[in-house]
């Protein structure tokens, strides 16, 4: 516990630091960040390509695998930060632990494309893995935070265009409310280390512009959820989003699917992405590891 406060403790500091207002400044602490913690695991390969113009990788294990299933996963970063560089190393580990091909895209960014491009990045990616002759019962989705909603709100978008939907998919405290309407949000404020309440509907605001905030593409909370593949969430009880896996979750089961969530007391927003010197981290990352290779056969 006095490493997890360690770490909390050194995330404000640097938070506090931070220009929130300053979508340009932040999407380059953030690469800066990715830069100096880059490394390409041992145990995989790379291989950068495009998407008609869109910047992708693959993330490849050494280890002997079926080529047949793959992971599609979608960076998180408040709709206008992230990239496949800050999360490669996260990713690499997931990969490497349910040894599966995973693909990783740049989705356009906010404020330059607002709602609904990632969602439309997200189709085309999947497109593309559909073009390259995956089976949608070969593919998982995966996401944190604003990948999180990536992914179910994409899901939700397959189902409503009468498109085959892929076998499961891993959420990472996703943001699933851009409302921010759950009691968390206001009740974590001074325990979050990751995120900034007033900095929220800003960002909110930055990606949707005049569309409607509870449009259930970009919060899958107000959707109706019937007949989304198997989903499994993590979140942790320091977050400001906490209410937003939780909620989804519920409303998840009402309506029929067959969805789990892990509640990791203490830990805060993405938790996951400090494997390398938080326990907890990885064991987590193992879970949704074992999810991914349980329902995909991996």
């Amino acid at each position: 516990m006095i490493l997890l406060w360690f770490i909390k403790w050194m995330i404000r500091y640097v938070q506090r630091k931070a220009d929130w207002r300053n979508i340009a400044r932040v999407r380059a602490g953030f690469e800066k960040i990715g830069r100096r913690f880059d490394f390409r695991s041992r145990k995989c390969r790379y291989e950068a390509f495009t998407i008609d113009g869109m910047q992708a990788e693959w993330l490849i294990p050494l280890a002997p695998h079926d080529d047949s299933k793959a992971l599609l996963y979608f960076h998180g970063g408040g709709y206008a930060a992230g990239s496949i560089n800050t999360h490669r190393p996260h990713i690499s580990q997931v990969a490497r632990l349910a040894n599966v091909r995973t693909l990783m895209i740049n989705y356009r960014l906010a404020p330059e494309n607002k709602f609904p491009a990632p969602i439309e990045d997200a189709v085309k990616a999947y497109d593309y893995l559909l073009t390259q002759d995956y089976k949608p019962e070969h593919i998982a989705f995966g996401g944190d935070s604003a990948g999180g909603g990536i992914t179910l709100g994409t899901l939700l978008w397959l189902r409503d265009h009468q498109r085959p939907l892929p076998q499961c998919a891993i959420c990472l405290s996703p943001w699933t409310d851009l409302t921010h309407t759950g009691g968390s949000f206001a009740a974590n404020d001074k325990i979050e280390p990751m995120l900034i309440a007033e900095a929220m509907p800003h960002w909110a605001a930055n990606y949707m512009g005049d569309a409607d905030l509870r449009n259930p593409y970009a919060s899958p909370l107000f959707g109706d959820l019937h007949g989304l593949p198997p989903i499994y969430i993590q979140v942790g009880t320091a977050e400001l989003l906490l209410d937003d896996s939780l909620r989804f979750a519920a409303k998840a089961k009402e309506a029929g699917v067959d969805v789990s969530i892990d509640v990791y007391e203490g830990f805060f927003h993405v938790f996951q992405a400090f494997f390398m010197i938080l326990p907890t981290a990885r064991r987590a990352n193992k879970k949704l590891a074992a999810y991914i290779g349980s329902r995909l056969g991996a």
